[in-house]
């Protein structure tokens, strides 16, 4: 024995050897993977009987009450997912444990409800013991299995069964494609009865207020615009240097130039600043960008002439022609507006005519769009 080294005693009669090393993952191996699994969910496409569903998905219509879901273990967390899908596609849905409705949460079921159990097997213990308290409420029981003749399906009004030829797990225990199947049986009939009902696109937004999708489809430009006393705006003869505080004060990134009724003349921005006074110092230089035309500049005199650029008018240096939009108008809209060529950052907000208020990038970014 080599020194320092300790002598080893003999191995414990059964105990466990020790686990081996992972192998490494092969592309190989993945494809094949892969493969199976869509082989194992097309056996659940090609034998299908669409004759349960159809009715299930008719009983989920003409439910007057609450469409309860219930499972346990994995069905159970498809059976949850499976209800916020519902809800957030207008249908009305809850999930409901099976072992707390044993002791107590069964009181949320009514007569005219419909509860849906979601098994593998058709055999679970704790939806079997609630069948006959959820009957005795009156609620009509429907059974979702993949085990044909199961005795959860003997016991409920309407039976779906998911054709499963078996789990991509090696040991066909691991609950892997049955879940895949249960979930798309699930989410094609939310949509199945999202479209039955008619469902808007408005009125999915407004189950969704607080994500980008319901923020795209519910917010207007007048809920994002600067408005009132924020709106820099000046009248055409105001001289530049009264343009600058306006500019600088309210630090939107430009004026607009408005008459005494409020009707747009035209806008001012930083930009439009950097390139008058490019103008001023290089004279003839073309003037580039939608704010300032070298012919504005030459009929004011400016460079070539030699006129300070703080005697000059906003309205000699504005765009004329400004990009708008409307406070009605879908605040999505006027991004894909300030997106286009020639980009800008801000659009004022113009109703009848009359100016109504500022919308810039930054607000719409801000607001989460």
């Amino acid at each position: 024995m080599q020194p320092g080294t300790q002598k080893r005693g003999p191995a414990t009669p059964g105990a466990d050897p020790s686990p081996p090393s992972p192998s490494p993952v092969a592309a190989d191996s993945l494809s094949q993977l892969f493969r199976r699994q869509q082989r194992y969910i097309n056996y659940f496409f090609d034998n299908l009987d669409f004759g349960p569903i159809q009715q299930f998905c008719q009983a989920c219509l003409d439910c007057k009450g609450v469409i309860i879901i219930t499972g346990v273990g994995k069905s159970g967390f498809i059976a949850q997912k499976l209800c916020q899908t519902l809800v957030s596609t207008g249908t009305k849905a809850v999930f409901l444990s099976p072992q707390d409705a044993l002791h107590g949460d069964i009181g949320i079921i009514g007569r005219q409800d419909l509860l849906v159990c979601f098994s593998k097997s058709g055999a679970t213990e704790e939806l079997i013991r609630l069948v006959p308290f959820a009957r005795a409420k009156g609620a009509r029981l429907v059974s979702i299995t993949s085990q044909p003749g199961s005795e959860l399906e003997a016991v409920c009004d309407l039976a779906v069964h998911l054709p499963l030829e078996r789990e991509l797990c090696p040991f066909d225990l691991a609950p892997v494609t049955s879940t895949a199947i249960q979930m798309v049986f699930g989410d094609t009939a939310a949509i199945a009865l999202m479209q039955a009902n008619h469902l808007t696109r408005d009125q999915y937004a407004m189950n969704h207020p607080a994500g980008r999708i319901g923020k795209r489809l519910i917010l207007r430009v007048a809920d994002v615009m600067i408005s009132n006393g924020k709106v820099p705006v000046v009248p055409p003869s105001t001289l530049m240097p009264e343009v600058l505080v306006e500019l600088t004060s309210k630090g939107c990134g430009c004026v607009l130039v408005a008459d005494e009724e409020l009707r747009l003349v035209g806008i001012f921005t930083d930009g439009d600043l950097r390139r008058t006074l490019q103008q001023a110092s290089w004279g003839a230089a073309p003037a580039e960008g939608r704010g300032l035309a070298l012919g504005s500049l030459q009929r004011a005199g400016c460079g070539a002439e030699g006129r300070d650029v703080m005697g000059l008018r906003v309205d000699e240096v504005m765009c004329e022609e400004p990009k708008t939009c409307g406070s009605e108008e879908m605040a999505v809209d006027a991004m894909h507006v300030m997106e286009e060529a020639p980009k800008v950052a801000m659009l004022p907000v113009v109703d009848d005519g009359r100016l109504r208020g500022l919308v810039t990038l930054h607000a719409l970014v801000s607001a989460g769009l």
